[in-house]
């Protein structure tokens, strides 16, 4: 079992401890979280990040409030409200928070704390059980995809979808972790997956495991895929609908495209928490709009010994911009998706998961 190197989100007495992903990979920070508004904060600015993780905070999230704040229906029902209003793309979150209003609407008050923290818990360790379920099978998928021409098997990614974003080893990482553990001789060329650089921590993770990595602009994938210089695309997702259409962090396309241009495979690795099978297509998924910010300014250290993260704009203010943070791959483009029930072709997604999340 993948024992992450620090806890990305953990029950401390009555209040969490999470990594704070806003301080990687310059610091390593932990944040305590007191209250249900430091909660949906951390979800929101994107201290904790990462569908399946977005959506265990909010369970933890909501255990605190009703701890603290009283478990009578009107402060479960603002919970709930403000908790799903925080990050509209992935349904995880919202996943969990319906798994949870279940199981404590028909509660008396007087029962709920003990049964929000039960099923919050619970959704964590099906979420670190699930990861380890998606590596098994993405090394098995690995195996079969060997490397040319003497070098190491080249797994390209976007976005971070390791442990940062998860409770165990990640979705997209999860079967190179599994690979290297192994003894495949593996790579993995990671984008940078602007505005946010998400890829940063995906090099982060990879360099703390030992796992060999290259770092990209995102406007160098294209040109490696046609040059041969990738065996196999692997990315998480945000939400996977009924047809296999699957959004995920803007750029995800583009990699699609090219990969089908290029003849490579591209997989994408969830878990059930991802699967909205209410939702018929790519089309009816909602796409977060994060604003101007992200894409006219980029933060880093400073040049003071401290450390201090400082932002620096690139372009000047005023300027118009367009931030649509997910994009959706057409199932078409995808050749499988590695879930913890084995690899699924899209077109079977909806059999296979018959009755779940619909």
């Amino acid at each position: 079992m993948f024992v992450q190197p620090v806890p990305t989100l953990c029950r401390d007495g009555d209040s969490l401890l999470i990594l704070d992903q806003t301080a990687l990979p310059w610091q390593r920070r932990q944040v305590r979280l007191r209250t249900l508004d430091e909660v949906a904060h951390a979800i929101r600015s994107m201290q904790v990040r990462g569908a399946p993780l977005i959506g265990a905070t909010a369970a933890m999230g909501l255990a605190l409030a009703l701890t603290r704040d009283g478990a009578e229906d009107t402060t479960l029902n603002h919970a709930l409200a403000l908790l799903a209003a925080t990050r509209p793309t992935a349904v995880n979150l919202h996943w969990a928070l319906q798994s949870m209003a279940s199981r404590l609407r028909p509660l008396p008050a007087a029962q709920r704390v003990t049964a929000a923290w039960a099923a919050a818990s619970a959704i964590c360790a099906d979420d670190a059980a699930t990861c380890e379920a998606i590596g098994e099978h993405g090394l098995a998928l690995l195996r079969t995809h060997p490397a040319q021409g003497g070098r190491p098997l080249r797994v390209m990614t976007h976005c971070n979808a390791g442990w940062l974003a998860t409770l165990g080893a990640g979705t997209a990482l999860a079967p190179v972790y599994a690979a290297h553990g192994a003894g495949i001789d593996i790579e993995v060329i990671v984008s940078e997956t602007r505005p946010r650089n998400q890829g940063l921590l995906t090099a982060w993770e990879l360099r703390e495991a030992g796992v060999p990595h290259l770092l990209i602009a995102d406007n160098a994938a294209g040109h490696l895929l046609m040059h041969g210089e990738v065996d196999v695309v692997i990315t998480g997702a945000d939400r996977i609908a009924a047809n296999g259409d699957s959004a995920n962090k803007v750029g995800t396309l583009l990699k699609a495209l090219a990969a089908r241009a290029a003849n490579v495979p591209f997989y994408i690795a969830a878990p059930h928490s991802t699967l909205d099978l209410a939702c018929a297509d790519g089309a009816a998924i909602p796409i977060e709009d994060r604003g101007a910010a992200e894409v006219c300014s980029v933060t880093g250290p400073g040049a003071q010994e401290d450390g201090h993260p400082v932002t620096v704009q690139l372009a000047p203010p005023g300027t118009r911009t367009a931030n649509p943070a997910f994009d959706v791959t057409p199932a078409a483009l995808i050749s499988g998706i590695i879930t913890e029930r084995g690899v699924i072709a899209p077109s079977d997604l909806r059999a296979a998961y018959a009755g779940v999340n619909a």
